[in-house]
């Protein structure tokens, strides 16, 4: 029997136990092993839980406790869920976390503290909720060289350029219909910023490719510049807007990452997920192009994949879950700016023959080239919209 520790349990806390003690039996046929929840770490008061009894408020009751071998935490930050992570690993307990600024931030540290004591530092519901996209990507795909990820992994972006697509609405309106229906915080910077969305792509690429590529090195775009009228010429010409997190690397192996709004093609699958879903396509040279799809995040989506993190953890109790991520290599890193596709423009004055018009506001969908050239070729002052193309 392994016992397990939780940290923290608001939503997906909660979701954990639940999970953990309500398919107790089912988890322990698939195993082999039953898996018991010894202690739930968490400062606010739990005497109406049913597991009240399991509740403590002192990270050192597991640490000193030798029976607990796998914590799972669910306090989010990077602040004292860093400090605590880092606690439990030189402990030698392995760790499963959702937390994808952590990852993003601190991932590079915390897998290597893992390494030398012989542990696992995993963390699939980082990216994609519920959605299995890391394992497939270090496991399932590991016989591919991996040319290319991108996809729409933030659900609040999506679901209010949905609703500005297919509702007329403003960003605005998208935007407080997102916050009564819990999907945006009263803070909704870190999504609508991109800032969420660059630090999955981050986790993506880092392995992807096997090296650090940091938030602060990303380019990172969010929706705030998209308007309404961007959402009609989107439709002109056939396309749904998304917000996507991209990570390409050439033949070169240079790694280009960066975060913005795209034209998506109506043909392409990726254009018809919307709502708060989450969608992530791999292109690798011997699989071609798999599309994972699912619940983006959600108490038990999340909860489902970290259980079965801490499964996975049980099945490699005897040593590390490898997982190639290294050091930064910057001259790896590419300028996204000199990255090559197809642009959406609109603009003002007579910088090209507008493809489409609307209400006297023009539009063209270019030939591929680089941020650069296209900035050049309309002038930065003609620009009123300059999104890319996917192809």
């Amino acid at each position: 029997m392994k016992k397990v520790a939780v940290m923290g349990c608001g939503i997906v806390g909660t979701g954990i136990v639940e999970i953990l003690t309500d398919k107790k039996d089912d988890i322990a046929k698939k195993l082999g092993e039953e898996i018991e929840l010894k202690y739930v770490l968490e400062k606010r008061d739990c005497s109406g839980e049913k597991f009240a009894d399991k509740v403590i408020d002192d990270i050192n009751i597991i640490l000193s406790d030798s029976e607990v071998s796998i914590v799972a935490e669910c306090i989010g930050g990077i602040g004292i869920a860093y400090e605590f992570i880092k606690s439990c690993l030189l402990a030698g307990k392995s760790v499963v976390t959702c937390n994808k600024h952590l990852v993003a931030e601190k991932g590079l540290e915390l897998l290597a503290i893992a390494r030398e004591k012989g542990v696992s530092f995993v963390f699939e519901a980082s990216v994609g909720g519920g959605i299995p996209i890391l394992r497939p990507l270090t496991n399932c795909l590991a016989g591919n060289r991996i040319n290319e990820v991108f996809g729409i992994i933030n659900g609040t972006t999506n679901y209010i350029l949905t609703q500005m697509a297919q509702c007329g609405q403003s960003f605005e309106e998208a935007l407080a219909d997102a916050q009564r229906l819990g999907y945006a915080e009263a803070d909704p910077t870190a999504d609508v910023e991109g800032i969420d969305a660059c630090r999955k792509i981050c986790i993506l690429a880092d392995l992807s490719f096997g090296h650090n590529i940091p938030p602060a090195a990303v380019k990172t775009q969010g929706i705030t510049c998209v308007s309404g009228i961007d959402s009609a010429f989107a439709e002109a010409f056939a396309c749904s807007i998304k917000l996507l997190g991209r990570t390409v690397r050439d033949e070169k192996g240079m790694v280009t990452t960066f975060v913005a709004p795209h034209f998506v093609p109506k043909n392409a699958l990726l254009a018809n997920v919307n709502g708060v879903m989450n969608a992530v396509v791999v292109r690798g040279d011997s699989v071609g192009e798999c599309l994972f799809y699912g619940a983006g995040a959600g108490r038990y989506p999340t909860a489902s994949a970290m259980v079965g993190d801490i499964i996975d953890c049980v099945r490699h109790s005897d040593g590390c879950l490898y997982i190639d991520w290294g050091g930064e290599h910057r001259e790896l890193q590419a300028d996204s700016d000199e990255f090559v596709s197809r642009w959406y423009v609109r603009f003002k004055g007579d910088a090209a023959k507008p493809q489409q018009s609307i209400e006297e506001e023009k539009a063209v969908i270019t030939e591929p080239m680089s941020a650069y050239k296209m900035r050049s070729a309309f002038g930065e002052e003609n620009i009123l919209s300059a999104f890319r193309v996917l192809d």
